[in-house]
């Protein structure tokens, strides 16, 4: 090795001592002060944790999740440890590769430049810090982070005799544990914080900690992680502001038409079911994003759902009645307001899998009101349902239940912190880091506003729901029971254009895809660029991301994706062009409401009932 640094390698030779200096405390007095502050900040959010506890207004589940992982993981170790070879072959791999972590230590020290292993060289944001390689103390922790969490994952992978369960599980709670555990998480192991603390002498924590309390505080006992300075939002003034008006409304939601903004719409109405896990407004977060307001100015009559948040008075609203009372509600309705009988309908991820059952009731029925859909991020398989299925086994469904039926259902809460844990190296780890211990406010980002406006969950739909879908998968299968009646998704025999997203860690491209094969019509498969939200949300104006069309979806996935034409740009005229050729028939634009008195102006009040 030569002392030149090499593409790609790192070595310690212009180490300058000076670069030290940011890391030496100046001020131990100012210091000691503000870590005394920061402890008594501490202290509150301790109390504003006991306090509901103390009460007896909140009980903790803690001990049943980690039960499971304990479980699972011991899975994991007992097959290593089970075999004296194997317990070497483990401990070897491991001393292995710090041995040669310490050797390239060495070197770098010596002055050489070396190159880290295929393995260390990741593209984390959260290690862009230049001193995580400049520093000799912080390339070492570097390093052997790396290198324990990919001997971890290595360990679950080479486990033999593990059902896929089991192993999805335990790779599942090695990466949140991986994750938990990262040495960017704590001040003393990341430079970047270390030096920030160093300077404001501690005052970065005084912030921190209190902003942990009022975020206790406002969880009620449980932290409410703020992903976004929520002051800057409010509902029906700067966000979720397309014209409409709500004309209709039940137990179970509300119905919403939007003002027309053509002279001439389409014949067919648009019906719009979100899912009701989160709120339907992430189709409408601001003009610029909004796919409601873009469907209206292309002359869509659009109609959305807005689901309740339910309370203890919803316990046995079940998948019948979110069919009957959401979807039959307001087909029901938009024929009064507009005499029309035939829709084109749309369904946003469990929203669609709600509309898809719905479909094949209505098949059943003999039902034909809805002429085609359009499923956005859809499973209607559940075969290869991604990380979610961690969270679902016999088990875990009955722990659920006898919680909910405590209270009627499942705390929004609950169901945000699963969705979070799915990417927590994105949506967790870097806002406790920017929070609480850089004490800085995090920034105003409406989709992250959407995204902590949780929902509660209704007991029966939940647990129908969990069983049905993602436990035994009944729907793609024909066992799915609606209404006393087996439906079939093959008896579906109208128009399906199936979005799926290329980077979907909630709804997998291969899970969407292979649901396709269980309509009994054509299926017109789109892939979109980006995730979950972000490829259903990216209006033509801003140019990003791109889609994919192909023939028919059959066969597997990978092959389809190989042979599919890519497409720069937004999904949505393609989409609007599909609708179009399925009936371009115009009329002159509708009165929101029609004949029906509007109830208030849209969003609506049931959309601000915040969980």
């Amino acid at each position: 090795m030569t002392a030149e640094k090499a593409e790609g390698a790192t070595g310690f030779a212009g180490f300058d001592p000076k670069s030290v200096e940011p890391y030496i405390v100046k001020d131990p007095e100012s210091l000691a002060i503000n870590m005394a502050r920061a402890a008594e900040q501490l202290g509150k959010a301790a109390s504003a944790w006991l306090a509901p506890r103390e009460t007896g207004e909140k009980t903790d589940s803690f001990a049943e999740p980690v039960s499971d992982m304990v479980k699972t993981l011991s899975k994991v170790s007992e097959y290593w440890l089970s075999d004296p070879r194997r317990t070497l072959e483990a401990q070897t791999h491991l001393l292995g590769s710090f041995f040669d972590m310490w050797s390239r230590t060495l070197h770098r020290m010596a002055g050489d430049a070396v190159e880290d292993p295929a393995n260390l060289q990741r593209n984390d944001k959260s290690f862009a810090d230049e001193d995580w390689v400049k520093n000799p103390f912080f390339d070492f922790i570097r390093q052997a982070y790396f290198v324990t969490s990919d001997w971890a994952e290595r360990m679950v992978k080479d486990a033999e005799g593990l059902d896929d369960h089991t192993r999805h599980k335990a790779a599942f709670y090695v990466r949140q544990i991986a994750s938990a555990l990262s040495p960017t998480n704590f001040i003393t192991t990341n430079p970047q914080l270390y030096r920030e603390t160093v300077a404001s002498n501690g005052a970065n924590l005084v912030k921190g900690m209190q902003m942990l309390a009022e975020d206790i505080a406002a969880g009620r006992g449980e932290l409410r992680l703020r992903q976004t300075d929520t002051s800057k939002f409010a509902i029906g003034e700067n966000i979720a502001i397309t014209p409409g008006k709500v004309i209709a409304q039940n137990d179970v939601c509300q119905v919403l038409q939007y003002e027309a903004s053509t002279e001439t719409v389409l014949k067919r109405p648009l019906l719009i079911c979100p899912p009701w896990i989160n709120k339907f407004y992430v189709l409408d977060l601001n003009p610029e994003k909004s796919f409601i307001k873009w469907a209206v100015d292309q002359g869509q009559t659009v109609f959305v759902i807005s689901w309740v948040n339910p309370d203890e008075r919803h316990a046995s609203k079940d998948w019948e009645a979110y069919a009957r009372e959401g979807i039959g509600f307001a087909l029901d309705i938009i024929e009064q307001a507009t005499g029309e009988r035939e829709v084109n309908s749309i369904g946003y991820c469990v929203g669609g899998t709600l509309l898809a059952a719905t479909l094949a009731l209505h098949a059943a029925e003999g039902d034909e009101r809805i002429r085609s859909a359009t499923l956005f991020t859809t499973q209607v398989d559940f075969t290869h349902a991604g990380d979610l299925k961690v969270f679902v086994d016999d088990d875990q469904i009955r722990h659920l239940e006898a919680n909910m039926s405590a209270t009627g259902y499942l705390e929004g809460s609950k169901m945000a912190s699963a969705f979070n844990m799915l990417r927590a190296s994105e949506l967790i780890w870097p806002y406790f880091v920017n929070n609480y211990l850089k004490g800085q406010d995090p920034l105003p980002f409406d989709l992250l506003y959407w995204n902590s406006d949780s929902t509660r969950m209704p007991a029966a739909n939940h647990s129908f729901y969990l069983r049905n879908c993602y436990l035994e998968n009944r729907l793609s299968r024909g066992e799915m029971v609606l209404a006393g009646r087996r439906v079939s998704l093959g008896d579906v025999k109208i128009p399906i254009y199936n979005l799926a997203t290329k980077e979907d860690h909630i709804a997998p491209a291969k899970s969407v895809f292979l649901g396709s094969s269980s309509f009994g019509g054509k299926v017109t498969f789109v892939l979109s660029g980006s995730g979950h939200i972000a490829g259903v949300v990216n209006p033509p104006a801003r140019s990003k991301y791109q889609y994919w069309t192909g023939g028919a979806p059959k066969g597997d996935f990978e092959t389809w994706l190989g042979k599919a034409k890519e497409t720069a740009g937004s999904w949505w005229p393609h989409w609007q062009g599909w609708v179009e050729r399925l009936d371009k028939r115009r009329v002159p634009a509708r009165k929101a409401g029609g004949p029906l008195n509007s109830i208030e102006e849209a969003p609506g009040s049931y959309v601000r009932v915040r969980a």
